[in-house]
């Protein structure tokens, strides 16, 4: 009993000592490292304590009576039918804490919606079984599949480790670049079923469905490599469809982006002379 006790103590603790990334036997939520993760990460904390108040004062109250009241004391229930006082405390104070709850919600979920002034635009497509990353305005675009290594475990039957491959079906050829301390705005889309974008240290996911776009933001906060999958049940490989973001500095993201541009370049040349080949003859 007394390590039951000692573990629901540190429950608090463990949460403030949480990584960006989910961890084994991990009790409550991560912040994150976006500001629509934080405020995520807020909204659950305020209705946590709320909930850990009610139940403290509910559950002291039934203790309280059990134990000051019961027959061997000699106390004898009373008989009433209904207490107009006791009615209107236990609906008007329950009013008052989901109005408490809603306000920032409400509020934040708005914010996490708001696409305006952003910084830079990225365009996300879903194919079975790899994604697909169009830097607009940039002419830079990125395919994402599963790593090689991953793929070649998979499917020789070899059974993982975590001490050897630490990143099992969450690694990918290609990660998704993006500077941090920069909102960026992403158009999410599919070109044959329906995919999910999910990555949990940012704190949202959002739908790919063909023939419709949807939005979303994000600004990280630290540096660092954040992985995630897709959400939606798109195939028999659909557990096989990882997504890596890395973030950076922006003086080394604008490096990198001058290097993917400078190998862009030359393809985009060479398509430029086939096309105008022809025409010249």
């Amino acid at each position: 009993m007394r390590w039951i006790l000692a573990a629901v103590a540190a429950v608090p603790l463990a949460a403030l000592a949480q990584s960006a990334d989910p961890t084994r036997w991990q009790l409550n939520m991560t912040p994150g490292v976006t500001s629509s993760s934080q405020n995520a990460y807020d909204a659950h904390m305020l209705v946590l304590w709320v909930c850990v108040g009610i139940s403290v004062i509910v559950f002291g109250a039934m203790a309280y009576a059990i134990f000051a009241f019961r027959k061997s004391k000699g106390a004898v229930a009373a008989k009433w039918s209904h207490n107009l006082k006791a009615e209107v405390v236990w609906t008007v104070i329950p009013v008052i804490l989901l109005v408490i709850m809603a306000w920032p919600a409400t509020t934040k979920l708005v914010a996490m919606y708001d696409t305006r002034d952003s910084a830079m635009t990225v365009k996300v497509t879903g194919y079975q079984w790899m994604w697909k990353y169009d830097y607009l305005g940039e002419d830079v675009s990125i395919v994402s599949r599963m790593d090689r290594e991953s793929d070649r475990i998979r499917q020789s039957g070899e059974r993982p480790s975590l001490a050897a491959n630490p990143y099992y079906l969450l690694d990918v050829d290609n990660e998704l670049v993006v500077p941090v301390d920069t909102k960026i705005r992403f158009v999410i889309t599919a070109d044959d079923v329906i995919h999910s974008w999910w990555v949990p240290a940012l704190g949202w996911k959002q739908d790919a469905v063909p023939g419709i776009v949807n939005e979303h933001w994000t600004q990280i906060n630290e540096p660092g490599v954040y992985r995630g999958q897709c959400a939606e049940l798109c195939g028999k490989d659909h557990g096989f469809m990882p997504i890596v973001v890395r973030a950076l500095p922006i003086p080394e993201y604008e490096q990198w982006l001058q290097a993917e541009k400078a190998k862009a370049a030359p393809v985009a040349a060479q398509a430029a002379s086939a096309v105008a080949a022809p025409a010249a003859g």
